[in-house]
């Protein structure tokens, strides 16, 4: 038997958190949340614990720490949301396109993650070390990719781990026209998109038992906390060769 063709076992244990960055409030139909319940789907069959939060319903201040009120807000959820994100050890973000480009919502959502990048796991590393990273996106026009990219990027960048085709999207004719969950849209039925959020899936979850099974990263030559300390990990200095 494949590992394809288990039945669960082999994830048991995983926890995922899928934030939607659509700028619908609940509990108005989400077209990001229709493509997100289909990767949803694929690892609650297999084990994973998963979490959907939709951004927008909550009140999460602007900024780049970790908690707002400390900085001029009167209010702030991040930090009541930000401890089941660590406790998560796949995260996917999800959201729609506006412009070409990623939604306020998700660009909100990745200042928020920045502003915990300085924080240290137990080994010394980067907090964010030892989980995966994907993302959703969908859209009636182009920017996929685009929006991918900056995802992804910036999930790589404060420590999260991303495996080999870790987006997938679904996009209508551009312009005007039906969005994903729309009558006669087809994007439910999508070969393409259906291939591409399935692999991503299966990769997270993958690359999340690997490094789960394997107690996270390497914790050597990576360690903010030797380096502040003095330790190089064998970077010679050309000013002292």
């Amino acid at each position: 038997m494949t590992q394809t063709e288990q039945s669960g076992p082999a994830f048991t244990g995983l926890r995922a958190m899928f934030i939607n960055c659509t700028l619908k409030r609940s509990p108005e139909p989400s077209h990001t949340e229709g493509l997100v319940e289909t990767s949803v789907a694929i690892m609650r069959k297999h084990g994973v614990e998963v979490e959907v939060l939709r951004a927008i319903d909550h009140d999460i201040a602007t900024g780049v720490y970790p908690d707002m009120t400390e900085h001029g807000w009167a209010s702030d959820q991040w930090p009541a949301i930000y401890p089941r994100l660590l406790d998560a050890d796949i995260l996917v973000l999800a959201g729609p396109i506006w412009l070409g480009d990623n939604s306020s919502q998700m660009k909100l959502i990745i200042e928020r993650l920045y502003s915990l990048s300085s924080l240290q796991n137990d080994k010394g590393q980067y907090l964010y070390y030892g989980r995966v990273g994907g993302c959703l996106i969908t859209g009636n026009e182009d920017g996929i990719k685009h929006c991918a990219q900056n995802i992804l990027y910036s999930l790589q960048h404060v420590g999260y781990t991303i495996p080999p085709n870790a987006d997938a999207g679904w996009i209508g004719e551009a312009g005007p026209g039906p969005s994903y969950l729309d009558p006669g849209s087809g994007g439910p039925e999508n070969d393409f998109t259906n291939r591409n959020t399935t692999f991503m899936t299966w990769n997270l979850m993958h690359l999340a038992r690997m490094l789960k099974d394997a107690g996270g990263v390497p914790g050597y030559g990576n360690q903010r906390s030797a380096w502040d300390a003095g330790q190089r990990f064998d970077h010679v200095n050309p000013e002292y060769r």
